[in-house]
């Protein structure tokens, strides 16, 4: 009985969160955003007050799913963080940018453009300046390049989408690609959730029969200079995309 009413409690709060997050995103669309955009300043400076505020919001969004008995959560290595430029991470469940994020104070992503035509998204996205992947691979690298010079931290998903539990990772060059031609070191980040939640096609509704835990090691940063001395930047991102495959998944317990 007490396994019955925890499940219905969790499937409660998990409804009450998803709702609380379309609240806060309509929020932070028809009013945050735009106090953001006519608060006098650069456009540059604009930007980062809406990362700075939706850091906060989703720093606040994980602390309330813990509380509420959504999710558990530990971090090792936090402090790798600081100073860390290029992020990349596994992607096992849909909430994983909204943790990373949480991380981070001047987290920049690349996101889907389509994420513009969504009104729960839209005004974050306006709001942070992030970057949109559905641009050519040169636009995104040199937007990158900026938001690295403006001391913004980039996170990005190599694999591009989430991960099939059990299954091998599977990345794709973009990430590498970003971090060879802009020579910017590589910060791994290793996402694991025990048991598997939201994953890809997984309604919200269909929760494990456990409160799912989640566990977020900062690894330490990979050397660029190792890749990009004297190979071209194809090859260099070809091995760098081949050595995080084989890190991640070794991380995991996916590899052979």
């Amino acid at each position: 009985m007490t396994a019955f009413f925890d499940r219905g409690w969790r499937l409660f709060v998990t409804a009450l969160s998803f709702f609380l997050f379309g609240l806060g995103s309509v929020f932070i669309s028809l009013i945050l955003a735009p106090i953001l955009m006519v608060l006098p300043g650069t456009s540059v400076q604009k930007q980062r007050r809406g990362k700075a505020c939706i850091h906060h919001v989703f720093r606040f969004y994980i602390g309330l799913m813990k509380l509420l008995g959504v999710l558990s959560y530990q971090v090792y290595d936090r402090d790798r963080l600081q100073g860390a430029k290029l992020i990349l991470a596994n992607h096992p469940s849909l909430i994983d940018v909204i943790f990373l994020i949480s991380l981070v104070p001047n987290a920049n992503c690349v996101v889907k453009k389509a994420l513009l035509r969504n009104p729960f998204t839209y005004g974050p996205v306006k709001a942070a300046g992030y970057i949109l992947n559905d641009d050519s691979v040169d636009a995104v690298i040199e937007a990158a390049q900026q938001a690295f010079d403006r001391g913004d931290a980039l996170i990005i998903f190599p694999e591009g989408t989430r991960s099939i539990p059990g299954e091998k990772l599977n990345l794709k060059r973009g990430a590498a690609n970003v971090a060879v031609r802009t020579a910017v070191d590589v910060t791994p980040v290793v996402i694991d959730c025990q048991p598997v939640t939201l994953t890809k096609g997984e309604p919200w509704y269909r929760i494990p029969q456990q409160r799912p835990h989640f566990v977020i090691r900062i690894s330490p940063p990979m050397p660029i200079a190792t890749y990009i001395d004297n190979v071209k930047p194809a090859m260099a991102a070809r091995n760098l995309t081949a050595d995080l495959t084989g890190f991640f998944n070794k991380e995991l317990g996916l590899h052979e």
